[in-house]
């Protein structure tokens, strides 16, 4: 994610317009709103997995704690 807004942070205001122009061309002013919706769902699904995992793995560590203390 860093080096996402690295490279972005690289780019002038004149670049990210004609991203923007040419992304507006390709796609058009009806599908940019479904295209955003669908990344939109994706990165709330990716970050859902990832704290999943996350919690997960932390049960996981605070099991194998409870039974060494146990042991």
């Amino acid at each position: 994610m860093l080096n996402t807004l690295l490279f972005i942070g690289g780019l002038g205001a004149w670049e990210i317009a004609l991203i923007m122009l040419i992304v507006l061309v390709f796609f058009g002013a009806k599908r940019i709103p479904e295209l955003a919706r669908g990344v939109g769902r994706g990165i709330r699904e990716f970050k859902d997995a990832t704290s999943e995992v996350k919690n997960s793995i932390e049960a996981e560590s605070k099991k194998e704690e409870i039974a060494k203390k146990d042991a």
